[in-house]
This record gives structure tokens, C-alpha cells and sequence, in this order.
């Protein structure tokens, strides 16, 4: 068993929307609590865990008003402990004697910017991942209240439109294994807010959940899956699930790291979301290192500085040192910070290691060499030498979404953005592999549809990630990269041949020198599509290809399709997306609760709670109008 710094039991039930276990009717006495749960403002909170810290099992959330109602088998003159939690808030307590068969108790609770201190969890190695942790909390991880001003950026997304199959069969585009989107929705519908419509980016929010990996066939590090079943939000749609899957290594046994921690330690920093995240977030990976895994640490504001050279991973009283000294104040020279983090792992290069900078920022880089131009110029150029860069977002107000996430594509890294430390632990211990260790890259997928099968697509999602079709056989063409445990799911709304749809469907006219395209191989009629993909391996320069029929099977749709096609439907809906059809809030809840299956992490449960926060979000909140 591991000991790690971590925080919070309590607010992951409140996240997972945990459920009361009802007691059995034939063990009385029992008591019910009821009341209600209010702000410091005397607003209702909806989503806080009410819970018997003493007593297992007995749980409830409140619902939207606040109201919570719990019982305990208790009798009269117990002596019992309520405990109300959630999220953004400090976790309150009453100590009472239990008087009468009901008793009304209520909460109200004060604003908690971040209580993680001294804080202590036990996590046990996963059987399936040896090195990777599922961890059990037992405090509070609290998100900052939202700011006043607001200088977030987000890059514009134009929604990806039906095309005609006739005139373009194929679809090309780059494998996408970033979460950051998700993290960053779910903040603003914690602080009861609809996110930017250029926040939701839907394929980063269906790849936050792990789905099943298939059965490994050959020696490709990537396997490929596929299922078809129908659209929910329109009649006679079909949805195409294209899966894609590398294996979980052993970490023990993977390729020694040379990791530099690139550290933001300017004034924008200087929050409690912000560096004080960043120095727990570091301390849980530290916990993972091994011995022959190596850290440096470079921190900038002002200036660059080396804080910590290249160390030993055995020596984590040093690193942890290092990292607790750190402190926000200055200007950003975030250009120099990456030329000298780039340098110090290049001093200590592992040649067929994990060479990676790990950059920890709001992305507010403005003294120095700070033009996007030169910095993706740099990390190119350090990509190719063999070093990689994987980004992690914090802070709220000050987010520079669109620049962190396109440092992170152009360095064959993945961008994360982290508001609590809950998805610290995600990123960086439950998912180190995936996050910290690629085993394949430029990973870019073609799909070609069958004209005799499929009248029209449309692919949901991946607008910042699409190629030219020419793209997919150059191997000089820079695309996505996938981790050891990764799994990249993309889906395509399909208009089947003879379906009538009110859609718009995007084309050209009738080509004069063209022959038509009605007329199919009669051996590929049974196909809706054939799906290819190309990667390299992670010290290779020469592409591989996996080729992969799609054929309608006929079966019901699996819990994974069902499930994405739920939290895809979620983002159109954040979105106002015109694609969006006859779906509603209370399908996408239902879709997600039917879906579900074990969850032994909660995500899917936490998805199924925002989708209902959101629902009772006032007109006015759950309007779009947010900054771009």
C-alpha cells in the first residue's frame, strides 16, 4: 500500500451523485433526517454528499432546491455525526442526540478556496494497471469561487457539417486523447455557470471516459473496433463508433523517465487553484518515480531559473523540497522557461527513454519569446530531437485554453486541464500511463464510406484536429499520439442511402468529367465504410497501417456507444448545436444512467449529476453567451 497526499471521499460521493442505501424495512428502529442545505448567500445547494461519517452506507445528495432527506438506523439517545460536502465549500459537521423518530437539520455552508492540508489517503496498486493507483480520500478538494473579470480565450470552433458521400467519401483526421474540455465544462457548471460555447469541445469530452479495450490482435501497439447503432436524436440516423485502444504496460518495467517540470511561478499564478494546486498536483507524480526515473524542475516568471537539476527519482525529499519552495510573483517570460527546460532535458537525454516537459501554466505567456509562432517552432523542433511536451492547464479567469492546447498538439504531448485535485489524481497517477508514456505517434485515422451504403456523414467533434485527405499518407504530416491504457473514440452520424432526412447536406454540383459514383463493387456492397489508420512508433519515422471494415451487425447498442452518444448529445446541447435534433436533457440523463455499468471510479455517475445540475441552472445561467 501507498500513502499519497490526496483529498476527497466526501467530494467525490458528491461528484459521483452517490445515492442513499436504504435500510432494510425489517430492521427498525429507524431515524429520518430532513432539511436543507444553503450558501453563505442562503442560496440552495444542490449535488452536496449528506453523509454518517461513522456509519457506512448511509448517504444521500441533496436535490436542486437543497432539500436532502436521510435515514439512519438509529433510536432514540444514539449520539450521531452528520457531515454535508461538496465541492467549492468547507466540509460542516453537527454532533447531536438523536430526540424524536424525525429531526430536521440544517446546513449552512462557507466558501472553501482549497482545504488540502495534512490530508493523507491510502492507494493500492491496480490490478490491472501494477503501477497505477486507485486511491480512497477521506477530505475536502474545494474549487475556487469563479472570478469577477474574465480574460479566458478559447479558439473558435465551427461545428463539422453533413457532406455528401458522392463527392467526398473520405473523412481524415488526427486522433485527439486530450480531456482537457471536460474538466474545464465541469468547472463552470459547478460554479453554476454554461460554459462558452468554444469550451465544448465534444471528442475531448467523450474521451475522458475510459471505455473497454478490445482484444489485442497482432503485434500493432493500437487496436481497432467498431460498432454501428442508431443516432438517438434522429430517426432513421445511424452512429458509427470508431474505437481505438493501446494496451496498459507495467510501469515498473517502462522506459526510464527524464521529465522536467516546467513551472509558471508568474503573478497570474498566484491563487490558490493555481501554484498551491500545482505543488500537490507534482507531489502525487513524484510519489510514482522510480529510481532510475529522473526530475528537474525549471520555474518562470520574470526570468527562467533552474530550481532543481536533473535528480534522481529516489531522492524525493529533495524534489519534494524543491517543489515546496516554489512561490508566484512577476511577469511571464514563458518562451524562455521552454528554451531552458527543453536544454535541461536535453543535458539529460535517455536515449530510448521517456524524455517529456511537463508544463504546469494558465498559458498566460506575455514577456520574452512569447509569440505563438516561435514557441510551436521550438517544440517542434524539440519534438523531432525525441522530447515530448505534455501540458496541464490551472486557474480560472486567466485561462489561455486555445495556446495550451496547441503547445500540447505540436509537442506530441496531451493537454489536461486540472481544477481540483481529484483530477490531479486522474491525470497523473490513475492514468500516468496514458498522460506520461506514448507508445504511439502521429496517429491519424481515413475513413472511406461506401455511396451504396451511406448517403451522407458527419463527424462529431475533431474540427481543430482535421486533415487533408492527402495528409493520412505523409509521414512528414504531424498528427496525435496515444498512451500506454489510451482508448480515442470517434463517432460519425450516418444518413444511410434511402433515408429521408430534413438535414443540410453540404455539396457541389455534378462534375462534368467525372464518372458517377453509383455504381459500387459488388463484393464491397455488405460495407458501410472502411476505416484505416496510420501511426508510427515512438522513436520511428516511417508510418504503419491498420485497416478495418465497418459492417452493420445488427446487435443492440453496447453501454460504451450508448454512453458516448450520451455525453456527445450533452455537448450539442451546451453547444446549441443545430445538429442537436429532437434530443433533450432528460434523454441524454437517461442514455447516461442506462449506461453507466460498474464505474468503479464514478465518472460516468459525475457525468450523470452535472447533466442534472445543468437542467436546473436558472434560464438566465443556462443561457449561451459566454466569453470566446
Amino acid at each position: 500500500m501507498r500513502r499519497a497526499v490526496v483529498g476527497a471521499f466526501a467530494s467525490l460521493l458528491a461528484v459521483a451523485g452517490a445515492m442513499q442505501a436504504s435500510p432494510a424495512r425489517t430492521a427498525p428502529p429507524a431515524v429520518v433526517f430532513t432539511g436543507t442545505v444553503r450558501d453563505h448567500a442562503a442560496q440552495p445547494v444542490a449535488g452536496a454528499a449528506v453523509t454518517m461519517p461513522r456509519m457506512a452506507g448511509v448517504r444521500t445528495v441533496t436535490r436542486p432546491d437543497g432539500t436532502y432527506r436521510l435515514i439512519a438506523p438509529l433510536s432514540r439517545g444514539s449520539e450521531v455525526t452528520l457531515a454535508v460536502s461538496r465541492i467549492g465549500f468547507a466540509t460542516a459537521t453537527r454532533t447531536l442526540r438523536v430526540s424524536a423518530d424525525s429531526m430536521r437539520v440544517d446546513f449552512r455552508l462557507s466558501a472553501d478556496v482549497l482545504h488540502l492540508e495534512g490530508i493523507v489517503a491510502t492507494a493500492a496498486p491496480s490490478t490491472a494497471h501494477p503501477r497505477q493507483m486507485s486511491a480512497h480520500v477521506t477530505a475536502t478538494v474545494a474549487s475556487a469561487p469563479a472570478p469577477q473579470w474574465n480574460t479566458e480565450s478559447y479558439a473558435p470552433i465551427d461545428e463539422n457539417a453533413f457532406r455528401a458521400v458522392a463527392q467526398h467519401p473520405l473523412s481524415t483526421f488526427s486522433a485527439d486523447v486530450d480531456r482537457a474540455s471536460y474538466a474545464n465544462v465541469r468547472r463552470f457548471l459547478m460554479e453554476g455557470r454554461r460554459p462558452p460555447v468554444d469550451a465544448v469541445r465534444i471528442e475531448e469530452m467523450i474521451n475522458y471516459f475510459p471505455y473497454a479495450h478490445p482484444r489485442r490482435r497482432g503485434d500493432a501497439p493500437i487496436t481497432v473496433a467498431t460498432e454501428v447503432a442508431d443516432a438517438p436524436w434522429r430517426a432513421g440516423h445511424r452512429l458509427l463508433r470508431i474505437g481505438l485502444s493501446t494496451p496498459p504496460v507495467d510501469l515498473r518495467n517502462a522506459p526510464a523517465g527524464n521529465l522536467v517540470f516546467l513551472i509558471d511561478v508568474s503573478g497570474s499564478m498566484n491563487g490558490p487553484d493555481r501554484l498551491p494546486l500545482v505543488k500537490r498536483s507534482l507531489r502525487l507524480l513524484v510519489d510514482q518515480l522510480r529510481e532510475d526515473d529522473r526530475v528537474a524542475i525549471v520555474v518562470y516568471a520574470g526570468a527562467a531559473g533552474l530550481v532543481l537539476p536533473s535528480t534522481r527519482g529516489s531522492e524525493r525529499r529533495t524534489i519534494l523540497d524543491a517543489i515546496e519552495r516554489l512561490e508566484a510573483g512577476g511577469s511571464t517570460a514563458g518562451g524562455e522557461g521552454l528554451r531552458l527546460a527543453y536544454d535541461v532535458a536535453r543535458r539529460s537525454f535517455v536515449r530510448g527513454g521517456n524524455n517529456r516537459v511537463i508544463l504546469a501554466t494558465d498559458g498566460d505567456f506575455n514577456v520574452g519569446v512569447s509569440s505563438d509562432a516561435e514557441m510551436v517552432r521550438l517544440i517542434e523542433e524539440k519534438r523531432r530531437e525525441g522530447t515530448f511536451l505534455t501540458v496541464l492547464g490551472f486557474g480560472r479567469g486567466n485561462l489561455k485554453d486555445s495556446k495550451m492546447e496547441q503547445l500540447a498538439d505540436r509537442g506530441n504531448g496531451n493537454y489536461a486541464y486540472i481544477d481540483n485535485l481529484l483530477e490531479a489524481l486522474k491525470v497523473l497517477v490513475s492514468e500516468m500511463g496514458g498522460t506520461l508514456l506514448t507508445v504511439a505517434k502521429d496517429v491519424k485515422l481515413q475513413v472511406e464510406f461506401n455511396p451504396a451504403r451511406v448517403r451522407a456523414y458527419r463527424l462529431i467533434g475533431y474540427e481543430n484536429r482535421l486533415l487533408a485527405n492527402e495528409d493520412f499518407n505523409d509521414d512528414a504530416r504531424d498528427a496525435g499520439e496515444m498512451g500506454a491504457g489510451h482508448t480515442v473514440t470517434a463517432l460519425y452520424e450516418i444518413i444511410p442511402v434511402g433515408v429521408r432526412s430534413g438535414v443540410r447536406v453540404r455539396g457541389v454540383d455534378s462534375l462534368r468529367y467525372r464518372a458517377p459514383a453509383d455504381a459500387p463493387t459488388p463484393m464491397r456492397t455488405g460495407e458501410l465504410a472502411f476505416v484505416k489508420v496510420r501511426y508510427k512508433l515512438p522513436d520511428g519515422d516511417t508510418s504503419r497501417l491498420l485497416e478495418h471494415p465497418v459492417r452493420e451487425s445488427g446487435a443492440a447498442a453496447s453501454a460504451d456507444l450508448t454512453f458516448a452518444a450520451a455525453v456527445a448529445g450533452f455537448g450539442m446541447l451546451l453547444r446549441e448545436s443545430e445538429h442537436r435534433g429532437t434530443l433533450t436533457l432528460d434523454q441524454v440523463v437517461r442514455l447516461a444512467e442506462r449506461s453507466r455499468g460498474t464505474d468503479p471510479e464514478g465518472y460516468r455517475a459525475e457525468f450523470v449529476r452535472l447533466a442534472r445540475l445543468f437542467g436546473e441552472m436558472p434560464p438566465e445561467r443556462a443561457s449561451s453567451g459566454g466569453e470566446r
